[in-house]
């Protein structure tokens, strides 16, 4: 398999459900106001105090220095892309890439992360595979400054399996 070093982050959630096929990825940003570099426990305790949820809704966070935190465990299902969250894995970079650009390190890391879960998951590389949050919900996620590299993206994914 691909290696993405992921670091374990050991949250605790409320009751949560399996996600019993796994065929996409979802791409989403922070968005915060300030572009900021968020934790996965402060998304984690955000989520849960803000938005009355069992836990963070993204299965991994990819910071701009290309660390990778867990999130949500990855057997269950997620809530980040409504209506979508039963077949799909989320990833989320830290930021806010309608104001910035990701730095070179994340967007590898975002990648790699990619790569590793297509090839674990059998998902072949597309647009009909990989989304960015904008392609499934009505957001600007993940951001102007980062979407147009999709196709990009994909072709790197494709490349490195």
């Amino acid at each position: 398999m691909i290696q993405a070093k992921i670091v374990e982050t050991n949250l605790k959630f409320g009751s949560l459900s399996r996600r019993g096929e796994t065929n996409r990825i979802v791409i989403h940003h922070t968005g915060s106001e300030t572009d900021t570099d968020a934790s996965a426990a402060q998304i984690h305790d955000y989520h849960i105090n803000g938005n009355g949820w069992a836990g963070i809704g993204y299965h991994f966070i990819v910071h701009k220095d290309g660390t990778i935190e867990e999130g949500r465990p990855l057997q269950y299902q997620g809530a980040h892309a409504y209506q979508n969250n039963q077949y799909s894995v989320g990833i989320c970079m830290t930021g806010n890439y309608n104001l910035a650009y990701p730095p070179r390190e994340q967007a590898l890391a975002v990648e790699k992360l990619t790569a590793a879960l297509c090839k674990n998951y059998d998902i072949e590389p597309d647009e009909y595979t990989i989304f960015g949050h904008r392609d499934l919900n009505d957001t600007s996620c993940p951001g102007d400054n980062f979407y147009p590299h999709f196709p990009q993206l994909i072709k790197n994914v494709k490349g490195v399996l």
